[in-house]
């Protein structure tokens, strides 16, 4: 009997469907609340950090502190943009190309900027995160532009 409702379950695509698209927004709702969980533990790790760099007694906030407070605040920021992701999914049911390619270029820009000095070493991984920032930015300005074509 219990093969029988499994053989009908996988036999009905409307119905097979509906338990896959609430899995999905279960799942997407358990990702969303992680993620504010992950953002609301980064925030209070990041003014933590700023409060004790900017303490009078500790060295003003220049070099290697900086670059770390920056990781941190584009970090957070990636985090934030990747929640707005799994809302935006929740939303419409679609995944969101434009806020996923902003996302990844936040990303790209984040690991350009906390760049350690001794990179020059490195050529290669210099100009592939030149090229990959390119490639990025170039498919969202297509996507842009072609979304919303500008009228003559």
């Amino acid at each position: 009997m219990a093969f029988l409702k499994l053989f009908n379950f996988f036999q009905d695509d409307k119905l097979f469907q509906e338990v896959l698209s609430r899995f999905q927004r279960s799942l997407a709702k358990v990702l969303a609340v992680g993620m504010v969980i992950v953002i609301i533990a980064a925030t209070i790790q990041f003014l933590s950090v700023v409060v004790v760099e900017v303490s009078p007694a500790s060295s003003p906030l220049i070099g290697h502190e900086l670059e770390r407070v920056l990781a941190d605040v584009l970090g957070l920021l990636i985090t934030i943009e990747v929640l707005e992701n799994i809302t935006a999914y929740l939303k419409d049911h679609k995944i969101q190309v434009e806020l996923v390619l902003a996302t990844a270029i936040t990303a790209m820009a984040r690991k350009i900027i906390v760049l350690p000095a001794d990179v020059s070493s490195k050529p290669l991984l210099v100009a592939s995160l030149g090229v990959g920032t390119l490639a990025l930015c170039a498919s969202y300005w297509l996507i842009k532009h072609y979304r919303n074509p500008i009228k003559a």
